[in-house]
């Protein structure tokens, strides 16, 4: 998934044959035009030759006509090659993107990660579109008039192929300085968007810190670092603009030049300064593909390292199929670098196991590594006996069901949140769902119900009303078994007692990270971890009643566990 796709994969090949026919076409039409021009300036420098102009101005008028559309038809080919090859790759950075852990993803801002999808997908498309393709057409309509020229004045056809000759070996020398100024504006840019969007996502943080002004002078320093390194973008893309410029102008006054050094017809000289004339547009086309090239190159160096960021195909993943089970959970060995360090547990079906522990000792990692969302670096996790690494994620995604603090809601409908992991479920369901986690009324205080429009992170509901919606998603589908990471931490009683009768009503297999002696209540074991290590595990009334780590860490509390 890493390799990038190739740019003229997948058919796009045959639109870049069509920019080239098409620049073939117009290098025709521009031979055309000087061969009528050369014509009419014959006539006017030798009326005796004849009068009758009505061919050669027809000729022009043809000629002009099919150069309007051929360039209006390149613009459709160059686009419909830009987006084709875009649309490509922006699936193949998000296939790859969704391959990847939660962890590893959060490991970078969320506006450099929009950036690969925005602005470097941008300068990719630009490459394509604008740099690419007119370097094929431009490029063949150049080379092809001026080989034309050949027939009409050898010296007039080398001396404008001189020309062009020097302005591109000009242009191809300012290559490094425009990729080091392109790829120094795009890194501010990404600190300024990181910046933003992270701000935009925490703008309460900001305000009741008093850390308004702080952070706008902070984004103003940004800003202004931004605009300089624009500018000096700037400064370098004009030198290409002004060596495009003086190419076209030395073009015109060296076929002046050599044309009366030479003895060469005025008609011809004219014709030849027509031609000239065409070919401005295209050389000035020419010298912005350095920019679209070099803006194409830094964005790829960026793509690449996103592309080489681990997924969860990594490890050898499987596409086995999950064979039906009651949810017998397995932890053979399980250690992950920094977090983890050889848990070994069994988790019994339909029963609840807590998962206690201080902060930071590898609860939530634990949950992650059962979910397949982080892969653990050794040991085995099964379930009903299969490895879950031989098994299609697809599968695994179907039979567990998760709530945790870095799986928000989505924007969208409550429906679409409610279904997500299950899009399939029958209105009889979603229902029963709504109804056992007391979302009745909050569905009902909507005109349009569960069609209702909730924001990103459903920050226009109650954190309550939150995790009721984030516990019927991973509970929709009964799934075999459910994993839930501080459900309920800092939500009110009512809540909290919600996650209880979710609970003692589900028939598989729940574990629940928890801090509340009285979530234990309902358990029928515990894991402690401490420092990634599983220091104690067994049943609840146990680990909590005796003189043991668990105990320790609960002795505060009065009330004694008993058995369910």
């Amino acid at each position: 998934m890493s390799d990038v796709p190739r740019t003229l994969g997948g058919g796009r090949w045959r639109t870049l044959l069509l920019l080239v026919a098409n620049g073939v076409a117009q290098a025709v039409a521009a031979v055309g035009v000087a061969l009528a021009a050369e014509r009419v300036f014959q006539m006017l420098a030798n009326p005796a030759t004849g009068s009758d102009v009505v061919g050669p101005a027809m000729a022009l008028a043809a000629a002009a006509v099919a150069m309007a559309a051929l360039r209006g038809r390149e613009r459709v080919d160059a686009e419909r090659l830009g987006q084709a090859y875009t649309h490509r790759l922006r699936l193949h950075l998000f296939a790859h993107l969704t391959a990847m852990s939660p962890r590893t993803v959060q490991a970078r801002s969320q506006g450099a990660t929009s950036l690969r999808f925005i602005g470097d997908l941008t300068m990719v498309r630009r490459w394509v579109s604008r740099g690419l393709a007119r370097l094929v057409v431009a490029g063949t309509m150049t080379a092809g008039t001026v080989v034309a020229l050949i027939f009409v004045s050898p010296m007039l056809a080398l001396t404008i192929g001189v020309v062009i000759a020097a302005g591109s070996a000009a242009t191809l020398a300012q290559a490094n300085g425009v990729r080091s100024t392109t790829r120094g504006a795009r890194r501010r840019r990404a600190r300024l968007a990181g910046n933003v969007t992270e701000k935009i996502g925490a703008v309460g943080v900001v305000q009741v810190h008093g850390a308004v002004e702080r952070e706008r002078r902070q984004v103003r320093r940004q800003s202004l670092k931004l605009r300089d390194a624009m500018v000096t973008r700037a400064g370098r893309l004009g030198r290409l603009d002004a060596i495009v410029e003086m190419t076209a102008s030395a073009a015109t006054g060296a076929v002046l030049v050599v044309g009366v050094i030479a003895g060469i017809t005025a008609p011809t000289v004219a014709g030849s300064m027509v031609v000239v004339g065409l070919l401005v547009p295209q050389l000035r086309s020419l010298g912005r593909v350095q920019e679209y090239w070099q803006g194409k190159r830094v964005a790829d160096e960026a793509i690449s390292r996103f592309l080489a960021r681990p997924t969860l195909q990594t490890a050898g993943r499987g596409a086995g199929v999950l064979a039906d089970g009651p949810g017998r959970l397995e932890l053979l060995g399980v250690s992950v670098d920094g977090a983890l360090v050889d848990i070994k547990a069994v988790a019994e079906p339909g029963q609840i196991t807590a998962v206690v522990g201080p902060n930071g000792a590898g609860k939530s990692t634990l949950l992650a590594v059962i979910a397949q969302i982080v892969e653990p670096d050794d040991g085995v996790v099964r379930l009903d006996g299969q490895d879950l690494a031989t098994v299609a994620l697809d599968d695994i995604r179907g039979v567990i069901g998760i709530v945790a603090a870095d799986l928000p809601l989505l924007r969208g409908t409550l429906r679409d949140n409610l279904t997500y992991r299950c899009p399939d479920a029958d209105p009889e369901e979603i229902n029963a769902v709504v109804e056992q986690c007391e979302l009745t009324e909050l569905v009902e205080s909507f005109p349009n119900g569960l069609d209702k429009r909730i924001n990103e992170g459903g920050r226009d509901l109650s954190s309550g009303q939150r995790q009721r919606v984030l516990l019927a998603r991973a509970v929709l589908g009964a799934p075999r078994v459910l994993l839930l990471d501080e459900a309920d931490a800092n939500l009110d009683p009512s809540t909290s007692a919600v996650v209880d009768r979710v609970l003692r009503r589900y028939a598989g297999t729940a574990l629940v990270v928890t801090h509340r002696r009285e979530r234990l209540v309902v358990a029928d074991a515990i894991w402690h971890l401490d420092d990634g290590r599983l220091v104690a595990s067994g049943p609840a009334a146990a680990e909590l009643n005796e003189d043991g780590p668990t105990a320790q860490l609960f002795e505060h509390a009065d009330t004694r566990v008993g058995e369910r």
